[in-house]
């Protein structure tokens, strides 16, 4: 300490005899708290002695359990790796499922803007999936010609799987059945495989087969990398049928932050649901993921996740390898 000391010039000797500007130039840190994006991380992952069990459906086909957190902090997609491999499974003449978190809305443009960018992967379908019950709870057809709408516009064909549940009237599921093609889905199927399994869901099969066969398009990103963090949110924004968006004095400060450490080159995770339009958007906060490789905003009254234990739940969580009984859930 001493030496160091001697080399800045600086001959006190105690601690406390040193002025802050001399602290400083010790210390030789001149880092802004508020500008730290570190947030306490967990890791979760630990090897458990047992059986290895292959993961499929109750039909055989194989399935990879691979996913990220949920969509409103994350982008809610199962994993590139996962991807990979299922296409390298499938073979050349094979079709993988992947699942986007959360909706249309939500998944579906964090599957694209930023899973898609970074994998380099592209898809040929998209499958919306509905139910009668849901879509009389969350704004009807509406809501079903806004998802199919934000999917398209990224070039890719729109499948629309519509469940039918004993509750359905045949009026009822061809009501959805036309309202989806009317808003521009490729295909609207009505399927019964939560009844009849694999058998119900043929129909749907032979649906994404063929969009898949027929695209036209090139997959299209809904915004540059390029533009300002502004921007990008501004185009989402849009998306989702905004007429605007608004920025806290914090926001503002916090853009100007990310945008001068380099960090404005990276895509947007962002979460609203529902077909609203003709609002403006709030964004209250925004904070950056660097590790995952995003900007984050928060819009509204939107929350991350809930406040975690410091010490997680799964340390009581154990499985009865002779059994396969799990102990601790209760």
């Amino acid at each position: 300490m001493l030496r160091h000391l001697k080399k800045l010039g600086i001959s006190k000797p105690k601690p406390k005899e040193l002025t802050p500007e001399e602290v400083k130039k010790f210390a030789r840190l001149d880092i802004d708290p508020d500008s730290i994006t570190w947030k306490r991380v967990i890791e979760k992952n630990h090897d458990r002695p047992g059986p290895t069990r292959e993961r499929h459906d109750s039909q055989g086909t194989p399935v990879l359990v691979h996913a990220v957190l949920f969509a409103n902090i994350a982008h809610g997609n199962s994993s590139i790796v996962a991807d990979k491999i299922a296409r390298k499974l499938v073979g050349p003449g094979g079709f993988v499922v992947t699942e986007v978190g959360f909706g249309a809305d939500i998944g579906t443009e964090k599957f694209m803007n930023i899973k898609c960018r970074y994998s380099g992967l592209t898809p040929q379908c998209a499958v919306i999936v509905a139910t009668i019950r849901a879509l009389k709870m969350h704004a009807g057809c509406i809501n079903l010609a806004r998802h199919i709408s934000n999917k398209k516009a990224y070039g890719v064909n729109v499948v629309v799987a519509v469940n039918k549940f004993s509750t359905d009237s045949d009026a009822e599921l061809n009501v959805v059945r036309s309202a989806a093609l009317s808003a521009g889905a490729f295909d609207a199927v009505i399927c019964s495989h939560h009844a009849h399994g694999g058998k119900g869901a043929v129909d749907l099969g032979v649906a994404v087969q063929q969009a898949c066969e027929n695209v036209t398009h090139p997959l299209k990103f809904l915004y540059s990398l390029d533009i300002s963090i502004k921007e990008k949110i501004e185009a989402i924004a849009t998306s989702y049928g905004a007429s605007g968006v608004e920025y806290s004095e914090q926001v503002e400060k916090q853009i100007e932050m990310y945008s001068k450490q380099g960090f404005s080159g990276l895509p947007i995770c962002m979460s609203k649901k529902g077909a609203p339009s003709g609002f403006v958007l709030p964004i209250r906060d925004v904070r950056a993921s660097i590790g995952a490789g995003f900007i984050y905003p928060l819009v509204g009254t939107m929350s991350t996740m809930p406040g975690l234990p410091t010490r997680p739940c799964f340390y009581d969580i154990e499985i009865d390898t002779a059994t396969g009984r799990v102990i601790g859930l209760s």
